[in-house]
């Protein structure tokens, strides 16, 4: 029998680049053994918030309308009432404010023996001058239209009738035409008003303005100060949006041409807003100073402070009463 014996051959180490071979490296005993420094864990990036946009405010629904309040923010809404469905009736609207015109227009004329208080005589016929009315005192002409200090050779006539007929249907119809189109988009803005296209119309504030001058006499007299009642009202229409709209009336004011200048009428304004509350007087004090504006009661409404010049869709403020009045719940 013959025994195999398996012979376990050992790998020589392999030889380095330079022909050396590596040994092995044993730690001395004198070594300081250097620890190392735990690893940072890496800050995670903290995620940025993004600032969430302004939320528009809500449509209403068909049939509603916004309400804003002083600060400018839809406080909610407000059922509109049934005259502003009313159709548009331009044709109307101008004939109603052109009879409303004419009826205030007021006859005028010269008194009836004008331009005839002298003494005069006529020498007449054959004396080779001319035969006008002369003072029996300087014999200077007189009383005859082409001389100085005569009567007027054809004067407007007191008696003369401007007032126009207007039907009593026609005319009420004409009012809730006019109150229908100050609740339009595009009638307000093609008037020539400063509107935004986000501005809810007909505009319709809180009931918080019907009590403004109020508010604003308490915080003043608690500060020991006289009121700044168009001030304060100034920062709240800037806070509803109607700043451009105030700018526009500003800036419109000038001088009007001609005689009328010289006769109380010296400047012309452009119509701005138009404010329809419950209390009349307290608002007024607020917004009366400020050029271009009108403030009405809901009783008291007429097609000419809705539609001034014949030409509806005059941008309108109406507080909640007052809408209410009109039929709005």
């Amino acid at each position: 029998m013959v025994e195999d014996k398996t012979t376990v051959v050992k790998k020589a180490p392999s030889p380095s680049k330079d022909g050396a071979t590596k040994k092995a490296t044993v730690p001395s005993k004198d070594a300081i053994p250097v620890k190392k420094k735990a690893a940072v864990p890496s800050k995670k990036a903290v995620p940025v918030k993004k600032k969430a946009a302004p939320k528009k405010a809500a449509k209403p629904t068909e049939g509603q309308v916004n309400v804003y309040g002083l600060d400018g923010k839809v406080k909610g809404s407000i059922d509109l009432p049934e005259v502003f469905n009313t159709q548009h009736r331009p044709d109307l609207i101008r004939r109603v404010v052109k009879a409303s015109r004419a009826n205030r227009r007021q006859a005028y004329g010269p008194a009836p023996m004008a331009g005839m208080r002298h003494a005069v005589a006529q020498s007449g016929k054959g004396k080779g001058a001319a035969r006008v009315q002369r003072l029996t005192s300087g014999g200077h002409a007189a009383e005859s239209p082409p001389n100085v200090g005569g009567r007027r050779a054809h004067p407007p006539t007191p008696e003369k009738d401007w007032s126009e007929k207007i039907n009593k249907k026609e005319k009420a119809l004409a009012l809730k035409s006019a109150i229908a189109a100050s609740g339009k988009f595009d009638l307000v803005k093609a008037r020539g008003h400063k509107v935004t296209e986000d501005m809810a119309i007909p505009f319709v504030v809180s009931d918080d303005f019907e009590v403004l001058f109020d508010t604003i006499t308490k915080d003043y007299d608690k500060q020991n100060k006289r009121p700044a009642y168009t001030k304060e009202t100034v920062k709240v229409l800037q806070a509803l949006g109607l700043e451009n709209e105030m700018t526009r009336a500003k800036d419109g004011v000038h001088q009007r041409a001609g005689r009328g200048k010289m006769r109380g009428r010296r400047l012309k304004k452009p119509k701005s807003v138009l404010f329809v509350v419950d209390d009349m007087d307290k608002a007024r004090k607020c917004v009366g100073n400020l050029p271009g504006i009108d403030v009405i009661t809901p009783a008291k409404l007429n097609v000419e402070l809705l539609a001034p010049g014949g030409d509806s869709g005059r941008l309108t403020v109406y507080t909640e009463k007052a809408l209410a009045s009109l039929g709005g719940k």
